[in-house]
Parts: structure tokens; sequence; C-alpha cells
């Protein structure tokens, strides 16, 4: 009786096991070249932080300003394509800070 229970919940684990990655590869983001160029703004504005998708399998982090980025990093302006058009500004991304003599190789 036990090896038919032990049977039962293994076969159960291996069900719960193969939808895991299923339900995670089925969530999708919200896409900006989809909306128009206000609505992608107003969700950025409105979540202050947020994973957007920018066409095809592209995606990044838009914020709306540094307090939703790291302690260390500073903000850039982001544009981004929608469905009206090219460049639209949608907020800021996060960005580690450059150095004054990025690629000098000065001591």
């Amino acid at each position: 009786m036990w090896i038919a229970v032990l049977a039962v919940v293994a076969a159960l684990l291996a069900v719960v096991a193969a939808l895991v990655p299923a339900s995670a590869q089925s969530q999708s983001r919200p896409s900006t070249v989809t909306m128009a160029c206000s609505q992608a703004a107003r969700l950025v504005a409105g979540h202050g932080a947020i994973v957007l998708g920018t066409g095809g399998s592209t995606f990044d982090r838009f914020v709306t300003d540094r307090r939703f980025c790291a302690i260390n990093q500073t903000t850039e302006p982001a544009w981004v394509p929608t469905a009206d058009t090219p460049q639209c500004f949608v907020g800021y991304r996060c960005k580690e800070p450059t150095s004054e003599h990025e690629g000098d190789n000065r001591s």
C-alpha cells in the first residue's frame, strides 16, 4: 500500500514540476509596440518601475526617477517604439555611473 501511495505522490510531483516552467514561460509583459505613447508613459508613471517589452524579444526596466534605481546608479532618458510613434519618452533607465576617464588607460 505504501508503494502505491509513493507512486501517486511521485506522479503528482512530476506533473507539478512540468507545469511550473510552462506557467512561468506563459507570463507576458506589456509591450510598448502595441500601445500608444501616452499609455506606455502612464504605465511607467503608475508603477514607478516596470519591465516592458520593446519589440520582438527585447525588454527593459523603466523607472519614473532615481528612487527606483540602486543607490550607486543614475538615470538616463528612455525612448521606446510605440504603436503611434517610433521614439516615445516613457521615463528613465537606471544605469551604472560612467567614469570621467572611461576608456582612458592612465592610472
